[in-house]
């Protein structure tokens, strides 16, 4: 793929990881890389230091709060031309309970809805932009989905737990969307980017032991490298298939599928 021109979207361009895939996708000759996130400010600030590091001229941005199935139906109505890959990584882990202007819980809205509206939303410009793949970016910190609470709205919001269900949650849609997007010619999988210190690792108590580009390192493989070429539905650490038990109860899945088709 390094040889041929590729047009990705970055969500998250903003944090630690996010800015790292971003700047290595960028090194990547005749490739355009589209970073979003919900700061205009501070995306025009990434996308010129990429352009500056890289010497690619071809980085944009879109202004998208990701939380918002609305916000995202915009960005992918107005968006032109192809979209070859798309990388889901933006992430929140607010340490108080807190909802979007719709009424939803914003952790569970941000890291697994908007995860969901964004392959939604491109579903046919990655389609018609084929072989085409998608990422999700997901963790090992992850467990514990109470499928009936999502949303915290009984138990007691705790931002770690709602951070590891959020991750579980990635990790069991993406199989459901890898089988459904397979006859589309779009692979679709998910992986652990690496333990970087970050806004939102510091809010789940963690610091970190690897560089941001540590980090990327996985994100940028599996959204580059022809090695994963026929791979799909699959979850990646350290550029490795690792078994994901979540992936196991076909039930829950497709019960976590249909609940977040409901918003």
């Amino acid at each position: 793929m390094n040889a041929t021109s590729r047009t990705v979207i970055v969500t998250g361009a903003n944090g630690a990881i996010g800015r790292a895939i971003a700047r290595q996708l960028a090194k990547q000759p005749a490739w355009k890389i589209c970073l979003v996130g919900r700061s205009e400010k501070k995306l025009q600030r990434t996308a010129e230091e990429i352009a500056r590091l890289t010497n690619n001229p071809q980085i944009s941005v879109g202004l998208v709060d990701l939380s918002r199935k609305s916000a995202i139906k915009n960005f992918a109505t107005n968006w032109q031309g192809p979209l070859h890959v798309l990388i889901n990584n933006a992430a929140c882990t607010p340490r108080d309970r807190r909802e979007t202007p719709e009424g939803i819980e914003l952790q569970f809205a941000t890291n697994v809805l908007g995860y969901y509206w964004m392959v939604d939303a491109f579903r046919d410009i990655l389609r018609q932009s084929a072989p085409a793949r998608v990422v999700n970016v997901a963790s090992y910190w992850a467990g514990g989905l109470n499928i009936d609470d999502l949303e915290f709205r009984r138990k007691n919001y705790h931002n770690d737990e709602a951070y590891r269900q959020s991750k579980q949650a990635n990790r069991m849609l993406t199989v459901l969307q890898a089988e459904m997007l397979r006859p589309d010619g779009i692979s679709v999988n998910a992986c652990h980017p690496g333990d970087v210190n970050s806004v939102l690792s510091n809010n789940l108590g963690f610091g970190g032991s690897q560089t941001p580009d540590d980090g990327a390192a996985t994100p940028v493989w599996l959204a580059t490298s022809e090695a994963v070429t026929e791979e799909s539905g699959k979850y990646f650490e350290r550029r490795r298939a690792v078994h994901c038990r979540f992936t196991e109860d076909c039930a829950a899945i497709e019960k976590l599928y249909q609940i977040c088709k409901s918003y």
